[in-house]
């Protein structure tokens, strides 16, 4: 007879149209049952969604929670860059790292599992972040899996020392490398450089790229035809490309089936492009949200992240992507059931593909113990009620418990 370290009696998983117990041996999933015999620890689900836990594809912890600093007068992209520039000269690693705590237990609790944060390394905040993530990362090892993306967010060819820390970083552990073509004055020669290093250093590249709602001038044709050159298909992803929202069908379609072929991953950001973008509307503002659903009916892999929380370009949050998926199921304005079930994906499984990694959002016996409990019913009711995470694992070890609510309803007389 099998020997399990603890036992999840009736969860509701991905595949299965029945509750079924969930065996949990050495740190992984042993088995899968309809009914697991007794004798083990056992925890129940109570018919509840579990799931391998969510996946962040695109934050910034390094310059969260800044917005004491930050006056936010216009609300524009180039305000919020500028702001956070000043901002970062005063960084040090002891105040990255609180702030960056504060943003990534939150995730956690909110059940995310995996994440990639970009670290600005430029010489306004040199390798400050980084060393403050590094440290981060080394002690929430057993909560959650952090991928550090140097990243160059202010431009790169009108300033090399730039590209020197972004070595240095790499140098010293970054798992992967970002740039930012918008912020450069010659952003083609931007995304050679990144590319160069992530051949360098054989780590994936990510970029912020086509942050605007002007559907002429889109950088994406050069990184497309770089990473075909280069033969990156796989290796590339980008986040934002909110031009995409401006440009007509056919143009989309185009460019969708570019990055299809050239196997480029998209992170939607809801919640920073709704803030940042369509401002010079006077009425019927656009909501410059590319619409990651149309570019995965294409065959693009993408999802759905936090982007940033509590700073110039992002000032709110609470690093819930249940709640970022049903914001863009809003934006979007899709509702069907299969529609709603790709939003899930894109903070789940679809996610994991964008930033190179493998996860099933089912549990499967033989894969790492790494569940996550939802108060609903499925993943397409976990997004339409923006469900409250209950408790998490990773690799078997119990990592976050959130009680539900308790009504107290008082005896007749309301007392």
């Amino acid at each position: 007879m099998a020997t399990f370290d603890f036992i999840l009696r009736k969860a509701r998983i991905g595949g299965r149209d029945e509750p079924v117990d969930i065996g949990v041996a050495k740190g992984r999933i042993a088995a899968i049952e309809t009914a697991l015999p007794q004798g083990a620890p056992e925890r129940p689900a109570n018919g509840r969604f579990v799931c391998t836990g969510l996946v962040d594809a695109h934050i910034h912890l390094d310059k969260a929670g800044i917005l004491g600093r930050c006056p936010i007068c216009d609300g524009t992209l180039k305000e919020a860059v500028s702001l956070t520039a000043e901002a970062k000269a005063d960084f040090t690693p002891q105040d990255v790292y609180a702030r960056a705590e504060t943003v990534l237990e939150a995730a956690i609790v909110n059940g995310t599992v995996a994440m990639r944060s970009f670290v600005e390394t430029d010489p306004r905040v040199g390798l400050a972040s980084f060393e403050a993530l590094v440290q981060l990362k080394r002690d929430h090892a057993a909560m959650i899996d952090l991928d550090l993306c140097a990243f160059a967010q202010e431009g790169l060819t009108q300033e090399m020392a730039t590209h020197d820390l972004l070595i240095a970083a790499l140098e010293q552990g970054a798992s992967s490398v970002g740039g930012c073509p918008y912020t450069d004055p010659d952003p083609v020669r931007h995304i050679d450089l990144i590319l160069d290093l992530a051949e360098r250093f054989d780590v994936p590249a990510d970029f912020h790229i086509d942050f605007d709602l002007d559907p002429d001038g889109s950088d994406l044709p050069s990184l497309i035809a770089a990473t075909r050159r280069r033969g990156l298909q796989g290796r590339v992803s980008i986040g934002h490309a909110s031009k995409l929202s401006a440009m007509a069908p056919d143009e989309f379609q185009d460019l969708a089936e570019q990055l299809a072929g050239a196997d480029i991953g998209v992170v939607v950001l809801p919640a920073t492009d709704l803030y940042l973008m369509g401002r010079g509307a006077d009425r019927l503002a656009p909501r410059g949200m590319a619409r990651a659903d149309l570019l995965a009916a294409a065959g693009v892999r993408t999802a759905v992240a936090t982007n940033n929380v509590l700073n110039p370009f992002t000032p709110f949050g609470d690093a819930s992507l249940i709640r970022m998926a049903n914001l863009f199921a809003n934006v979007a304005q899709i509702g069907a059931d299969e529609e709603i079930a790709r939003s899930f994906a894109m903070v789940s499984d679809g996610a994991a593909s964008v930033v190179g990694l493998s996860r099933p959002s089912a549990p499967a016996v033989g894969a790492p113990a790494d569940l996550l409990i939802l108060d609903a019913a499925s993943a397409v009711d976990a997004v339409r009620r923006i469900a409250q995470p209950v408790a998490g694992w990773k690799a078997g070890r119990q990592t976050f418990e959130r009680p539900l609510p308790r009504l107290f309803r008082g005896d007749a007389d309301g007392g």
